[in-house]
């Protein structure tokens, strides 16, 4: 008897994220044992409003429209953050997503996201246990921030870190053509794990040394000890460029941007403005002329600049999940563990979702510099890898013809 799959995508878009949901729609198609592939539009938030829609009308038997989906940026399904009550205090919003369930005859639940978003899928999945309902449930990754645990490395991160790099060098070509002293200074996304900034390492070749300075979450930020490195360099170039995560923090913990109180929808702190604030410290103690440039959103969905390897991976994980649930898996997540960085080789897996949900990844210390401002040829090998290959992009007008649900926007 053929099953249905119910599929969604959650939490901050990546470049690859429809990679793995093209993945899920290929291995569905080509087996005997799927009936239909529903979507939940805006994530498990969408669903529990009853926002469905039929993929298997949608792309089965439109191979350049799946083919555009592969390397299409950002969520085709919609996204949310949303975080499921817990059905010990609260079972309404369960009882609401099993309604559905039942509604559409749903046999295989599968949801494609981050550290929350696999909240989700560990919920889901002891709720059906709890209620005897037979349905199996996989987390399929993915994160630009490298933070899920269990994994060697998320989807949408070595994209990411391909811009991030490309860009640095760029900004190097932009700032060496003057003779006068600068600094640049780079902020870019990361919290608590400082995988993305460190991953502005790989703009470094054979003319070009910068970033000069890097500094993680993972190792206490010293405002005079900054001032202090950036005059060390200046005493050997003109220019120099400092790349920065989002995330650092003083001895005390309180992150250099978290001058305010808000918080986002998990009470997450909202960070942001570590650059402008360091450009305000160096341009009062140093006094040369700098600037700040925050990447922001433009670091997660860079398509046109995104890792082969990435995309490959991402579609590969959503495959996974196909052939996990159609085995009977359950309660899990679809991951990749490294053979090798030479020849760089990975095999797919899956890995128990209750040790992925609301846990993080950080950089391990060791592949830090002891004076915190740069790291460790360890960690560049380990990056390496992730950033290899281009995808090919069609063009329309100019610019990347991507596909998008019909929606108005």
């Amino acid at each position: 008897m053929k099953g249905n799959i119910l599929v969604g995508q959650s939490g901050g878009p990546t470049t690859v994220i429809n990679a793995s949901l093209a993945g899920v729609l290929s291995a569905a198609f080509n087996s005997e044992n799927i009936d239909t592939v529903y979507g939940m539009v805006n994530g498990i938030q969408g669903f529990m409003d009853n926002q469905v829609m039929d993929l298997t009308k949608e792309f089965k038997g439109k191979e350049k429209k799946l083919e555009h989906l592969r390397v299409t940026p950002s969520m085709y399904l919609g996204s949310c953050r949303y975080k499921l009550k817990d059905p010990a205090q609260d079972p309404s919003d369960m009882a609401r997503v099993f309604e559905l369930i039942k509604k559409y005859k749903i046999d295989y639940f599968l949801y494609i996201g981050g550290n929350d978003s696999m909240d989700t899928v560990n919920k889901v999945s002891k709720y059906a246990q709890e209620i005897g309902y037979d349905i199996k449930v996989i987390g399929i990754p993915k994160t630009i921030d490298n933070d899920l645990m269990e994994i060697d490395h998320t989807p949408g991160f070595g994209s990411a870190a391909k811009y991030i790099a490309t860009s640095i060098l760029e900004m190097c070509h932009d700032t060496y053509i003057y003779y006068l002293e600068s600094v640049l200074i780079v902020e870019i996304m990361g919290r608590n794990a400082g995988w993305l900034a460190a991953s502005s390492v790989l703009a470094r070749n054979g003319y070009n040394k910068a970033p000069h300075l890097i500094y993680l979450p993972e190792s206490d930020f010293d405002q005079d000890q900054f001032i202090a490195d950036i005059q060390a360099q200046l005493k050997k170039r003109k220019q120099v460029i400092v790349a920065v995560s989002e995330g650092i923090h003083d001895k005390n913990g309180e992150y250099i941007s978290a001058k305010s109180t808000k918080t986002d929808q998990f009470g997450h702190i909202m960070l942001s403005g570590n650059g402008k604030y360091l450009e305000s410290l160096v341009q009062e103690k140093i006094g040369c002329k700098v600037r700040s440039v925050e990447l922001n959103v433009l670091q997660r969905c860079a398509a046109h600049i995104s890792s082969a390897t990435d995309v490959s991976e991402a579609f590969h994980l959503g495959e996974k999940a196909v052939d996990a649930v159609l085995n009977g898996r359950s309660d899990e997540m679809t991951a990749i563990r490294r053979i090798s960085n030479e020849p760089y080789t990975v095999e797919y897996i899956t890995v128990p979702v209750s040790k992925v949900a609301n846990k993080e990844k950080t950089i391990p210390r060791e592949w830090i510099n002891p004076e915190g401002n740069d790291v460790t040829q360890e960690l560049v090998d380990y990056l390496q890898p992730l950033i290899e290959g281009e995808v090919k992009i069609e063009y329309k007008n100019g610019i990347p013809n991507y596909t998008f649900r019909d929606v108005e926007v």
